[in-house]
């Protein structure tokens, strides 16, 4: 089990296009025929990629890449979860706090019966501070190596918290393939570190990057290749492309080794990449077998989102907006940059891998999009939404729907005691289109604008 501060994604935000960005306060609806992002659970998005993903009460991440195996007919699977320190429950143990966690993986083959190969491991995982007990990024890495024989199988993955009740466990068939039957290359590993190895009997020296997801204008991007029976000094074209296999990246790095195993280690400068879902395409310069690997550019540890237009829209509510006016007006070159200052600037608490204020911000927009989808747009875009992102939860909601108000239309009232402030939304349509009324909408921005100044 490794300990690391790296990049993970609990939430994914997709769509192919946004609003026009708003201030906040702005009462102006989307233009027509925008199409507006939406939230999803993540998993989602690493089960298209290939992972083992589940959003369960334990959720992880896990991948299996493949390798040559040290004799003829075998493969190497490297099998790597990660989860974060937030998954599993912690107790106090001295001056430390300490997770225990269960994690068993098996490969069963076409009988589906008896595993071939079984993981079963009782893991321990300790930190100094209740703070890192609540992270939420990518902070437990389990790998290990199985020599399997090739062919398909059927791959399952459980964990279970070991201080509580809660598990998850998914599985996903998968196919170990025979890189003994002629030459080419293995398909690319996404990885922290490590330099492999030279020959085939031994394990190769790595850090694997099990959801293959990196921070945005942040972090390199780095991925391990082997090649078998190609020409010595072969050197390797390696391309990242996008989902409309427009390339965004290219470079070529030479294989070192000899004819029986060759290897190379190629690193993707973070500027040289967008956000989103892309490519690593690897082929040998002379010709020969493509091999690919998926990989994900997110916004931040916490949270990964498709495209730029898409986070400049969810942040419509966000109170720096001078900063998010900047990642606006940014140039697609200048962005990388643009971002990495917006994250330094917004971030309440440097010394952590996470932004808290921008994590506690799409959790309400999370939480809006739940708990108002009934409105004809997403819950985020409502009225509702709009001051649960900015207020926070009213200490009290009184529906008026009972009854009608004087004016004959349905209501709802929420109160905020702390700021003094009652907020009245009317549904003025009949169709659950709840809409602050304007002496509410006047307080509302009066309080906010306080609110903010104070922050």
């Amino acid at each position: 089990m490794i300990r690391r501060a790296a990049a993970v994604a609990a939430l994914v935000l997709v769509g192919s296009g946004c609003g026009a960005w708003q201030r906040v306060g702005s009462s102006d609806a989307p233009a027509p025929g925008t199409t507006l992002p939406h939230l999803f659970d993540a998993t989602t998005m690493y089960r298209s990629m290939g992972f083992l993903a589940t959003g369960g009460s334990v959720p992880f991440v896990a991948s299996v890449r493949y390798l040559r195996g040290s004799a003829p007919d075998s493969a190497l699977a490297l099998f790597s979860l990660s989860l974060a320190n937030s998954a599993i429950t912690f107790q106090r143990s001295g001056a430390e706090f300490v997770a225990e966690y269960r994690l068993e993986a098996t490969f069963r083959g076409d009988s589906n019966l008896v595993p071939i190969r079984r993981i079963a491991r009782d893991e321990q995982v300790r930190v100094r501070s209740f703070q890192e007990t609540l992270r939420g990024d990518e902070s437990v890495i389990f790998q290990q190596f199985v020599t399997l024989p090739p062919g398909p199988y059927t791959v399952s993955v459980m964990v279970r918290d070991g201080n509580g009740p809660a598990f998850a466990r998914t599985e996903r068939v998968d196919t170990a393939p025979n890189l003994w039957t002629r030459p080419g290359l293995a398909r690319p590993i996404p990885i922290y570190e490590g330099t492999g190895r030279t020959q085939t009997a031994a394990l190769p020296a790595l850090i694997a990057n099990p959801r293959a997801t990196l921070p945005y204008g942040t972090d390199t991007l780095r991925f391990y290749v082997e090649g078998y029976g190609l020409p010595e000094r072969t050197r390797l074209v390696a391309r990242v492309i996008d989902g409309s296999d427009r390339e965004l990246w290219r470079d070529t790095v030479a294989l070192r080794g000899d004819a029986s195993l060759a290897v190379a280690s190629i690193a993707v400068a973070p500027d040289r990449l967008p956000v989103g879902q892309a490519e690593l395409v690897t082929t040998p310069a002379g010709g020969g077998d493509t091999t690919r690997a998926r990989f994900l550019v997110s916004f931040s540890n916490q949270w990964v989102i498709t495209n730029f237009e898409e986070m400049l829209s969810l942040l419509r509510y966000f109170d720096r907006g001078e900063w998010v006016d900047s990642l606006r007006k940014a140039s697609p070159e200048q962005r990388p940059t643009v971002w990495r200052a917006f994250w330094k600037a917004t971030d309440p608490v440097a010394i952590t891998p996470e932004n808290e204020a921008l994590d506690d911000y799409f959790r309400r927009v999370q939480q809006a999009n739940v708990r108002f989808p009934d409105e004809g747009e997403p819950g985020w875009l409502t009225d509702r939404g709009e001051v649960l992102i900015t207020l926070g939860e009213p200490d009290e909601v009184l529906d008026l729907s009972s009854g009608l108000d004087r004016s004959g239309l349905r209501a709802i009232r929420w109160t905020y005691t702390n700021d003094r402030l009652v907020l009245f939304f009317q549904d003025q349509t009949g169709f659950n289109h709840f809409k602050l009324t304007p002496t509410s909408r006047a307080e509302y921005q009066r309080v906010l604008a306080r609110v903010r100044r104070s922050r």
